[in-house]
């Protein structure tokens, strides 16, 4: 008996081959995004006295971020940034090793 190669066999060792790559900027501009989404909600649940926890949670975190409209929007700019700047290093750094 003899073996032979399908192409599905083919598929499967060249797929191995193949290294996914991130999308850098796309992917730190949703974090930043979903981060600034985040506070925008807790903004608004502290202003109406809802997840307290999490809003001194945030306050005692963030340098900006007060449960006003001013510290609610320099928290949602805070969070944006961070997470920008992290997302990015990290695809940056994933895409380095996965070279």
């Amino acid at each position: 008996m003899s073996t032979t190669t399908t192409n599905q066999d083919a598929h499967e060792m060249d797929s191995t081959t193949n290294v996914m790559h991130l999308d850098s900027l796309a992917l730190a501009g949703a974090a930043a995004v979903v981060s600034a989404i985040a506070m925008l909600l807790l903004g608004v649940f502290g202003a109406i006295g809802v997840y307290e926890g999490a809003v001194e949670a945030m306050e005692q975190w963030h340098l900006f971020f007060e449960p006003t409209v001013v510290g609610t929007v320099a928290g949602m700019v805070e969070a944006a940034v961070i997470s920008f700047v992290l997302l990015y290093a990290f695809a940056w750094l994933y895409n380095a090793f996965a070279s």
